[in-house]
C-alpha cells in the first residue's frame, strides 16, 4: 500500500497540497482497517473538473485499451460535464493500483476533503474484490465501444455500482476521526 499525492494543472494549491498529504496516510490507513478488501497502491491527485475529466478518461481508455480517439473524446466531453458536480472519482489503472481524483473547486475545507478522501478510497479497497475490477473493465469496454456487454451485464454493473456508493457513503463517518467535526456541516 503505497499512497502517492500530487496535483494535476494546478497552480497556487500548495497549501491544499500539504493538507493533502497529512490526511492522506490516516485516511488510508483508517479505511484499510475498517473495510473488508485490501488497499491497492493509492495515486491522489487533486485537479480542477477539467483536469478530473481529462485524467479519468485517459485511464479508463488505458484500461479498456484499443479505443478510438473519436469515442474517446466524447467520453472526454461527456466526463467533463458531469465533473462539475463531482467532489471526487475512484478509476481502477492497468496495473492494478488506483487513481484517485479529488476535485479542489468542490472540497473547501478539510473537513469536506477528509469525505471525499475516505469516500474515493472506500472506493479503491472495493475494486481489489473478487469479480469488480473485472465488471468495470467490461463495462468501461462497453462505453468505449471496443466490445459490447450484454443488458444482462449492464444491470449487474448497476446493482454493483449502487451497492458500492451505499457503502462508501455509510463509511464517510470515518472522516471525522481524522479531522473531527468533518461530518457537522
Amino acid at each position: 500500500m503505497r499512497i502517492t499525492v500530487n496535483t494535476h494543472k494546478l497552480f497556487g494549491y500548495r497549501a491544499t497540497l500539504r493538507t493533502a498529504k497529512q490526511l492522506a496516510e490516516p485516511a488510508a490507513k483508517l479505511v484499510n482497517r475498517s473495510v473488508p478488501g485490501s488497499m491497492p497502491d493509492v495515486q491522489i491527485t487533486l485537479t480542477n473538473p477539467r483536469g478530473l475529466a481529462e485524467l479519468a478518461t485517459m485511464a479508463e481508455a488505458e484500461l479498456a485499451g484499443g479505443v478510438d480517439q473519436r469515442v474517446r473524446d466524447r467520453e472526454e466531453r461527456h466526463a467533463a460535464r458531469e465533473a462539475r458536480n463531482v467532489a471526487g472519482r475512484a478509476v481502477p489503472l492497468a496495473d492494478g493500483s488506483v487513481l484517485v481524483l479529488i476535485n479542489v473547486d468542490h472540497n473547501n475545507s478539510p473537513g469536506e476533503f477528509a469525505i471525499t478522501l475516505v469516500h474515493e478510497l472506500v472506493h479503491a479497497m472495493q475494486f481489489s474484490r473478487k469479480g469488480v475490477r473485472e465488471r468495470i473493465i467490461r463495462d468501461r469496454c462497453d462505453a468505449f465501444k471496443v466490445e459490447p456487454q450484454s443488458r444482462r451485464q449492464a444491470r449487474e454493473h448497476e446493482r454493483g455500482l449502487d451497492e458500492e456508493e451505499r457503502e462508501a457513503y455509510s463509511r464517510e463517518y470515518l472522516a471525522d476521526q481524522i479531522v473531527p467535526g468533518a461530518n457537522a456541516a
